[in-house]
């Protein structure tokens, strides 16, 4: 099914920072519709921590795209990094 809806970003970010939390967005959403590449989400996700750093702050930019998308980043996290698979991929809830 095709969503449309725009990722939450903040304006104030760099160009980079912007395309680093884009592309976590798009691993999440890839996570739920297809499926991902465990080490990859991991790679990105590290790129994400180094825009994002706190916790709340993820928790916060999480929600807001998990409102919009009913995705969430949290659950792919926790499976990237409990599984020993090397493909993730979930069931929409």
């Amino acid at each position: 099914m095709e969503k449309n809806y725009s990722y939450p970003i903040d304006y104030e970010w760099t160009k980079e920072q912007m395309e680093d939390v884009v592309n976590i967005w798009r691993m999440v959403e890839l996570a739920y519709e297809k499926e991902i590449d465990r080490e990859e989400f991991l790679v990105k996700y590290s790129k994400f921590k180094k825009v994002i750093p706190a916790i709340g702050e993820e928790k916060r930019w999480g929600n807001k795209f998990q409102a919009l998308s009913n995705y969430s980043l949290y659950q792919v996290v926790k499976e990237a990094k409990t599984t020993t698979k090397k493909k993730i991929h979930l069931i929409e809830r």
